[in-house]
């Protein structure tokens, strides 16, 4: 039986959601409608993807009937007030990374999605690359020994466009759009113990971080070096040094389609898409929508390869490191009632 999907938002990312999307089985995923802030916008989405239902607000593809599970692809600080009210209308949820702007969003999303007993999953895709896969095969099989050291650089200069240079309400900054993808190698590779975080970084003028540069520090002499940066073209590969070798990510590490270890290089095919994608391997973000239908098949709310714990986790280590940096975001304050809405724009569910 398909999974009837709805899409919150119409910027790049659910276009580029789509790229992955129609290499899918419409025998098992079927896209029925899609939501956002104007009519207009979700008609011109609609009809470029042929969708059947388009609605201008968020609120009513919220309530669509129909529609199954909600991917959400609209701006960082708008995903936890909106993954909240799908959840309030019984919808399952793939939510773009980050989950939420800080720890606290994301550690009251996911007990809801727990008390709605519904699934709730952060859209960081690398997780479900086959490529990945076989990662968590050669850690269990202790390929390299103990791994004690972990290198993740992901730079790539912003153009004027540029995700760092949005106003800094709207969750913007490195850390939030790349960085999530270092802070991810890390937690999967030495587990969802929060380290002790180390962190230093350049603000631009809307006080975003556009570039840092962090040191995690785990038990038993294990760190991890992770780097962001809006300004220069890193090396952007993940590399795991143990004390019998040495695995790496190549470039894109946060897409792969190869992992190289001591013994081999392992090479996988990509869905190949009928639309051309804008960012790199985006026909991999159909992997993410597989794990999402065959874990609600089998009745769970969470994902084992990215459980909602280590989400949290993220979070926290993001929220750290971009403190420390110096970035502080509206929804960081204390809100009391009054100013609720005035941060999310939208009425935050209280049952």
């Amino acid at each position: 039986m398909a999974l009837h999907w709805g899409i919150l938002g119409t910027g790049l990312i659910s276009n580029d959601f789509m790229s992955g999307f129609v290499t899918l089985p419409t025998t098992e995923h079927q896209l029925v409608a899609v939501g956002a802030r104007n009519l207009e916008a979700a008609a011109n989405f609609a009809t470029q993807y042929k969708i059947p239902k388009a609605y201008g607000s968020y609120e009513e593809l919220a309530q669509d009937p129909t529609v199954d599970i909600i991917y959400i692809g609209n701006i960082t600080s708008r995903h936890y007030p909106w993954a909240k009210i799908c959840l309030q209308h019984g919808k399952h949820v793939l939510c773009e990374k980050p989950l939420c702007v800080n720890a606290k969003e994301a550690k009251d999303l996911v007990a809801y999605a727990k008390k709605k007993n519904l699934f709730l999953m952060e859209a960081i895709w690398s997780r479900h690359f086959p490529a990945y896969h076989k990662l968590r095969e050669e850690l269990e099989r202790k390929t390299i020994g103990d791994v004690l050291q972990i290198i993740v650089p992901f730079g790539i200069p912003a153009s004027p466009q540029g995700y760092h240079l949005k106003p800094r309400e709207t969750g913007a900054g490195t850390m939030n759009d790349i960085g999530v993808y270092c802070v991810q190698v890390a937690t999967l590779v030495f587990g969802k113990e929060k380290p002790k975080v180390i962190s230093a970084g350049h603000l631009n003028d809307d006080g975003v971080d556009a570039s840092t540069s962090s040191t995690l520090v785990y038990s038993n002499g294990r760190t991890a070096t992770l780097v962001t940066s809006s300004f220069v073209e890193l090396a952007n590969e993940a590399v795991l040094i143990g004390t019998k070798g040495t695995i790496k990510i190549p470039f894109p590490f946060w897409s792969p389609n190869k992992l190289e270890t001591p013994d081999k290089t392992y090479e996988y095919e990509l869905p190949r898409s009928s639309l051309k994608p804008i960012l790199l391997h985006s026909e991999g973000l159909s992997y993410q929508c597989e794990e999402a239908r065959r874990c609600i098949r089998n009745g769970l709310i969470e994902s084992p390869n990215l459980p909602h714990n280590e989400s949290v986790v993220i979070a926290e280590i993001i929220e750290d490191i971009r403190k420390q940096v110096g970035v502080k975001y509206p929804a960081d304050e204390d809100l009391d009632s009054d100013k609720v809405q005035e941060c999310y724009g939208v009425g935050i569910p209280t049952d």
